[in-house]
């Protein structure tokens, strides 16, 4: 079949890599010039298979109220008069329940892990290399509180067996050398060591390399004005190019997806968060992170990527802008600075992206009422986590293969 894939972040790109092994004509359409230029540019850098759980969760609202206020501030709401953002928070604290987050955080695990077998098996018949590391996430806990907390989390992983560890002060420091420097900062942590790092940004632009010999076109520079529906099919996509004809389409646009949907009446919950990165080269490695250290307190993710240290979190709920705000900048560096104190963030550069968040922290997967479209979005921060199980996902479903796990409760049909 023609299959046009519409975004070449590292869901459009992962997506386009498994439809052409599956042996489809596929056509990648981007506005960029090149791969995974925006979302997926300068992301966190985890592979987080097992720290893997969706933001509304119980007590979240109260937090939520208290993070408002704090300097610090994991979340940062700025109001505005729109209907997409009101929809979006009402649905997402709809979601704050003790049964909705072990149904959600079940879902998610579970691509999750697809995911992780996924991702080994690419890597391990393309042999691209992307400053990866297998040695896991450490979640760090400040406070007994924060410890404590964890136990649902726990509890989660146990259920769908997913390795994970609880560690006190000293087993931290074991498998974070470095914040011997600040121990008594930390009273625990929960080790998830199946989980990996990675530059998502390398290994998007290996695999589109990989993908162009399977026979897998890109479109860069081109902008998308609409799709073709004929007789409630989808037919082709148009772009200001011109159109191209397609037996199916996959949209993978992220944050944008919801605008180009939005004219066909179907209703995509997702809604962009923004997330902020500082990338900081590493002056001394006995000072620098082994792996990922999630910092609880503020929700920053510290990870080493080669000779370079990826400091990423924070969720912005402010719509569509993409402004790099300093009061940001510094809880970055305050963060990484609090737990490994001697790097130069003075030269550190900074980023912003839009996450596609859905309310229930489960990606959209599957097919919608149209014949023929397809949607692979609304990942939110899991995005390169998800993306290989995601793309064996929508492979399958677009050849009409049965896919290897369940999927029927990822499709936008969940929604109605």
């Amino acid at each position: 079949m023609k299959v046009v894939v519409l975004g070449a972040g590292i869901v459009g790109v992962t997506s386009a890599y498994q439809l052409a092994k599956a042996g489809h004509e596929v056509t990648v359409v981007d506005r960029q010039q090149g791969p995974a230029l925006e979302t997926s540019f300068a992301n966190a850098g985890e592979v987080s298979f097992g720290y893997c759980s969706p933001w509304a969760a119980p007590g979240i609202p109260m937090k939520a109220l208290k993070w408002l206020f704090m300097h610090h501030a994991p979340l940062i709401l700025r109001p505005k008069v729109d209907a997409a953002m009101l929809s979006w928070l009402v649905k997402m604290l709809s979601n704050c329940t003790s049964e909705r987050y072990a149904i959600n955080k079940s879902r998610m695990l579970r691509l999750a892990d697809y995911s992780r077998i996924s991702l080994a098996a690419v890597r391990e018949e393309t042999g691209i290399a992307y400053d990866e590391r297998m040695q896991g996430t450490l979640q760090l806990f400040r406070t007994q509180q924060q410890l404590d907390a964890s136990a649902k989390d726990v509890k989660a992983l146990a259920a769908d067996g997913v390795p994970y560890e609880v560690l006190d002060r000293d087993g931290c420091i074991r498998v974070e050398p470095a914040l011997r420097h600040v121990r008594d900062k930390l009273v625990g942590g929960l080790l998830t060591p199946k989980d990996e790092t990675g530059d998502c940004f390398k290994f998007t632009n290996a695999l589109a390399a990989k993908a162009v010999e399977l026979g897998v076109r890109f479109q860069y520079g081109t902008t998308i004005k609409g799709l073709d529906i004929q007789g409630g099919q989808a037919r082709g996509v148009v772009t200001e190019g011109g159109r191209l004809d397609a037996d199916a389409v996959v949209v993978a646009l992220g944050s944008y997806s919801p605008l180009l949907l939005k004219p066909l009446g179907i209703k995509l919950p997702v809604y962009p968060v923004k997330g902020y990165s500082l990338t900081i080269p590493i002056t001394d490695a006995s000072r620098a992170p082994e792996s990922t250290v999630m910092d609880e307190t503020y929700k920053i993710a510290i990870t080493r990527l080669g000779d370079r240290i990826r400091v990423g979190g924070m969720a912005e709920i402010s719509g569509y802008t993409n402004d790099l705000g300093l009061p940001r900048r510094r809880t970055l560096e305050h963060s990484v600075t609090d737990l490994f104190p001697g790097g130069d963030v003075a030269k550190a550069s900074f980023w912003s992206g839009l996450r596609p968040m859905t309310p229930d922290g489960t990606p959209v997967i599957g097919p919608t009422n149209i014949k023929g479209l397809f949607l692979n979005t609304g990942h939110g921060t899991l995005g390169w986590t998800m993306s290989s199980g995601s793309a064996r996902v929508i492979s399958d479903l677009v050849s009409g293969r049965k896919p290897d796990i369940d999927a029927t409760d990822l499709a936008i049909s969940r929604y109605a």
